[in-house]
């Protein structure tokens, strides 16, 4: 692999592997977005059962997120991350082949086990860097997770286009049979990659001393530091463990963090959490085309706007990379959900401006059994809104046979600021990579002390993670049934609530101690008598 090229070098490489993890995160979670509708009708899904689908690995993490703590302290982080790798390579291999929506479901609930290496990955490399590039190569597994979510958009569009080579693009409803699965079987390869690449990095010294294995981490650390300072590292680490506070059981550790003391701290950490995914971000990720569908535009614009949906995301969270620690965490959390909750009204505006009539002269390009006969109820109706017009599609149509051709008449029909509504899309996903995205991670691992710690980041970790996967799975059934003006009007509720709360008493924690930041907690007065950490 060629890594010796300087102690520093190595680091640098293995963190590198580490974080490689962040972008078959992201292009796992995304890839489906560009196949969900094609899934739906192949396999003959209700909105719920789609929702179901597509939503599954974040069902998946949250048992995960339950059993990581205690699986890499006892395998060791190197034998976890291998373990979560394998995951995503079966799961990646299993969704590309499965002959059921049960089955894909499975398989993508598998790789919702995998989603731990989010945390996995920031954890390896922050026992294993230097204190002067730790906070910089923790850095690269966020700005990869952010490459793999926009990268899918680019994967499945170069999917689209090599399909509708020779003329197969002119279906008229859309993808040839089929290419969901080239979209979901791109992430072998990478995930195949990174598996191989882990059997190359070290143990984590810091968990092989913790485990009395310091032979072990002698030879680790040789990989990592200059020869001469290897043996003042490993007793810096053994002075370190042997000193460091043993803390309580999990149980109480979490019944302290319920108790006076830190009330403060878990009303701004259980606010954000929730808010943070209540703003739609992931509904809107997973299922961009299909949004940008009900715009009227055709297969090959909405996958070529989803693609600049991923090109955004990426500009803005290098930006916040590099703007959060100067401007401070309070003002970019405040200013950012202020611009989500105005980006989304502008999108519900948008829609709620939107009509539906079908024209004879729009039939053309459909197939031929959508003919102005059969479509003869609809055929120069005009309705107000997609749920209606959805419903006399069904009513027409049939249920279930009209399923197929919804899409295709949706883009035929409707009138509406389409530029407006990308626009307020494009605003919303600038938004949240810049502020409350990465924000709440670092305010989570900056208001809780270290006695707590343990379990609290889990905890929330947990809680916007059962948040984003009730809005991913609910998304299709509520856009069929409340339309899109409803949907995009509804994330703005539970934010506009964060912003208030937020506003009243999150502090700022730019460059504080997290005693000084408790402290500003207990002043704000509602900490409570007592329970000081």
């Amino acid at each position: 692999m060629g890594l010796m090229f300087g102690v520093h070098g190595r680091v640098i490489a293995y963190s590198a592997i580490a974080a490689f993890g962040g972008l078959i995160f992201g292009l796992d979670a995304v890839l489906i977005s560009g196949g969900e509708e094609q899934i739906r009708n192949e396999f003959e899904l209700n909105e719920f059962a789609r929702g179901a689908v597509v939503s599954a690995p974040g069902l998946g993490v949250l048992p995960a997120l339950l059993l990581t703590g205690w699986i890499c302290n006892s395998l060791g982080r190197k034998k976890t991350l291998i373990g979560v790798a394998a995951l995503y390579v079966v799961s990646a291999v299993w969704s590309a082949l499965a002959p059921t929506a049960f089955q894909l479901g499975a398989a993508r609930f598998l790789g919702g086990l995998a989603f731990t290496s989010l945390s996995l990955s920031p954890m390896y490399i922050g026992e294993i860097a230097p204190a002067h590039l730790r906070g910089k190569l923790v850095a690269i597994n966020q700005i990869n997770t952010v490459i793999g979510l926009s990268g899918a958009y680019f994967v499945n569009l170069a999917i689209i286009y090599l399909s509708q080579a020779g003329g197969a693009g002119s279906e008229p409803l859309g993808l040839p049979p089929g290419t969901w699965r080239y979209m979901l079987g791109s992430e072998i390869p990478p995930a195949v990659l990174w598996l191989g690449l882990l059997f190359l990095i070290p143990e984590s010294p810091r968990w092989l001393v913790s485990r009395g294995r310091n032979a072990e981490a002698e030879l680790a650390l040789r990989k990592l530091y200059p020869g001469e300072e290897v043996a003042d590292k490993l007793a810096e680490i053994d002075h370190a463990l042997a000193n460091e506070p043993k803390g309580l059981p999990a149980f109480p550790q979490f019944l302290r963090l319920l108790g006076p003391g830190f009330r403060l701290a878990v009303i701004v950490g259980a606010t954000i959490a929730i808010a943070q995914q209540a703003t739609g971000i992931n509904a809107i990720l997973f299922y961009a085309p299909t949004v940008f569908k009900q715009l009227g535009m055709g297969e090959n614009a909405a996958f070529v706007q989803a693609a600049v949906l991923g090109v955004v995301s990426l500009v803005f969270a290098m930006l916040a990379l590099a703007v959060v620690d100067r401007v401070g965490r309070r003002p970019v959390a405040l200013i950012g959900f202020v611009w989500i909750i105005a980006s989304l009204a502008v999108c519900a505006y948008g829609f709620s401006r939107a009509t539906y009539q079908l024209s004879e002269e729009r039939l053309e390009g459909l197939p031929e059994e959508l003919s102005s006969e059969t479509l003869l109820p609809i055929l120069g109706e005009t309705y107000t809104s997609d749920t209606d017009f959805k419903q006399a599609i069904a009513a027409t149509l049939g249920e279930t046979e009209g399923r197929p051709y919804e899409t295709a008449l949706l883009e035929q029909a409707v009138t509406l600021p389409a530029e407006l509504i990308v626009a307020g899309i494009l605003s919303f996903m600038a938004a949240f990579q810049f502020s409350v995205g990465p924000v709440m991670w670092i305010l989570l691992s900056e208001i809780f002390p270290t006695s707590v710690r343990g379990v609290a980041i889990p905890f929330f970790h947990f809680l916007t993670g059962a948040t984003s996967y009730f809005v991913q799975f609910l998304f299709p059934a509520a856009l069929a049934t409340l339309g899109a003006a409803a949907v995009f009007a509804s994330f703005t509720v539970i934010p506009l609530v964060g912003l208030v709360v937020l506003y009243l008493y999150l502090p700022e924690t730019k460059n504080l101690s997290i005693e000084q930041i408790q402290s500003t907690f207990q002043q704000h007065g509602l900490a409570g008598e007592g329970g000081s950490p």
